[in-house]
Formats: structure tokens, C-alpha cells, sequence
């Protein structure tokens, strides 16, 4: 059976990638994990002599938030020295994301089309762009509004002393969250390309979605109403632009009906050739 013989889909995938057993599949995702967890631990390693000035850094909303003379406090021997190791790891992961993206993307490559695989720069470009612009948007736009509503309850007999250890995971959940959300238009990107997605089938799906999106942003923020809504609110917003973006770089009608009928053309051809 020569290649021109073959359906489209085998045609467009290497050779390699048609057959692959499960047991392969699990070597291969172990091996892209120990390349994510060695490069997080060089990360890592690299950030913890600054993880004071880090966390520093990133007490800075809060601190501006609480009253005046107030600090935050520890009251176990060692959570500041833990809660310093998950500073550091924070950071490798963060310093570490490009690599990581770009093993999910050489993980899931050969289940994509050939011309889907040549998008890997690209790919790991824009989606640490996003994903770093996540944390940033977290860190600059919500966590002071954030803060400055959740500690607004505080009254003379109700001072905020709040903990080092409980802060840090707060906001290291909340960064990671803005994160991994403002990835959206970039996926949805990859499902437009794929035709697994289309701005038509989203803009009519757009009621569930915002059901989705508010429990989202409830499962992520702390239980109140402006964070849930600070979250919620560039997640329309990036579902906007997603349905944007499949309307630009989604196939055209005719393209896809073209498309679909070469596919059964060569499959009539396969058969007589068969």
C-alpha cells in the first residue's frame, strides 16, 4: 500500500507514532516526569538562598492590607523553615515552567498531526507567557483587593494575626490558579486547529460555560464573593477572546467539507487498491 494510498490521518502521523503500546506510553511518561522533577529541583536549589527575600515579596498585599504595626506571626518551631523549602520549590517550579511545558507537549505529540507538531515553539512561548501573566495579574490585581475586603472584618476586638503557613498556601493555590485558567485561549487554540472545537459551538455553550466558570472560581478562591468574582471575571473575559480566537484560526466550512471528502476518497481509493 504506497503512501498516497493511505488515509489521511496515517499519512500526516510518522510511522512510529501509529502503533504505540501502553507499556511505551508509561515509559515514556516517566521519563518526561523525571525530566520535570530534576528540572524543578534545579529550580529549586537555585531559589532557595533567596526564598526569605521571595517570601518577602509575596507578603507584600497582605501587609499593606492588615493594620497598622500588624505582621504575620508562626507558631510552630518549624513552619518558617518549611514554609521557606515551599517558597523555593514555588520558584524552580515557576523558573522550571517552559521546560514543563514543553515535556506535556513532546508527551502528547504523537497523538497530533504533523502539521500540528511544528506549533511546539510557539506553544511553549505563549503558554509560559500566559501562565506566568496568570500569577502576575493574581499577585497585582486580586491578592490587594482580595486581602483588603477578607481583613475589612476585623474590629477592636477582632485583630488579624494571620500565619505564615496558612498565607503561604492561600496564595501559592490562588497563583497557580490564575496560572493554569489564563491558559484557556492557548487551549482552546490547539482544539480549534485539532476541529474538536468551533466559536459557533462555544457561543452556544456559553450558559453552561458560565456555570462552569463561577464553580471554578468557587473551588479555587477562598469562600467569598469579590475573589470568586475577581477570578470569575477574566475567565468570561478569556472565553471571549477563546471564542475569538477559534473564529480566526478555525477552518472554514468548505475547507472542512473538502477535507472530509478527500478523506473519503482516499479511503475509496484504499479499498480499490485493497
Amino acid at each position: 500500500m504506497t503512501e498516497k494510498s493511505q488515509p489521511k490521518s496515517q499519512r500526516n502521523l510518522p510511522p512510529n507514532d501509529k502503533k504505540m503500546p501502553i507499556t511505551a506510553h508509561l515509559e515514556e511518561l516517566r521519563r518526561r516526569l523525571i525530566t520535570c522533577i530534576v528540572a524543578v529541583g534545579a529550580g529549586f536549589v537555585g531559589s532557595y538562598y533567596f526564598a526569605p527575600k521571595m517570601f518577602e515579596f509575596l507578603m507584600v498585599p497582605l501587609v499593606r492590607a492588615l493594620p497598622p504595626d500588624s505582621t504575620l506571626i508562626f507558631t510552630g518551631v518549624t513552619e518558617a523553615f518549611f514554609t521557606y523549602l515551599k517558597v523555593a520549590i514555588l520558584a524552580g517550579f515557576f523558573a522550571a515552567s517552559p521546560l514543563v511545558l514543553y515535556e506535556i507537549w513532546v508527551f502528547v505529540s504523537p497523538g497530533l498531526y504533523t502539521r500540528e507538531k511544528r506549533y511546539v515553539i510557539p506553544f511553549v512561548i505563549f503558554s509560559t507567557l500566559f501562565f506566568i501573566g496568570g500569577a502576575l495579574f493574581g499577585y497585582f490585581v486580586v491578592f490587594p483587593y482580595g486581602f483588603k475586603f477578607l481583613l475589612g472584618f476585623a474590629t477592636e476586638s477582632i485583630r488579624p494575626l494571620p500565619k505564615v503557613k496558612e498565607y503561604f498556601s492561600l496564595a501559592s493555590k490562588l497563583l497557580l490558579a490564575f496560572g493554569v485558567v489564563f491558559e484557556l485561549p492557548l487551549f482552546v487554540f490547539f482544539l480549534t486547529k485539532m476541529g474538536l472545537v468551533t466559536h459557533t459551538l462555544m457561543i452556544r455553550q456559553f450558559k453552561y460555560a458560565l456555570l462552569l466558570i463561577f464553580g471554578i472560581s468557587a473551588m479555587l478562591t477562598p469562600p467569598d464573593v469579590v475573589t470568586q468574582f475577581m477570578m470569575a471575571g477574566p475567565l468570561l473575559c478569556l472565553y471571549g477572546i477563546s471564542i475569538v480566537v477559534a473564529k480566526v484560526f478555525g477552518k472554514p466550512k468548505e475547507a472542512d467539507e473538502a477535507e472530509d471528502d478527500e478523506s473519503e476518497s482516499d479511503g475509496e481509493e484504499l479499498g480499490k487498491d485493497s
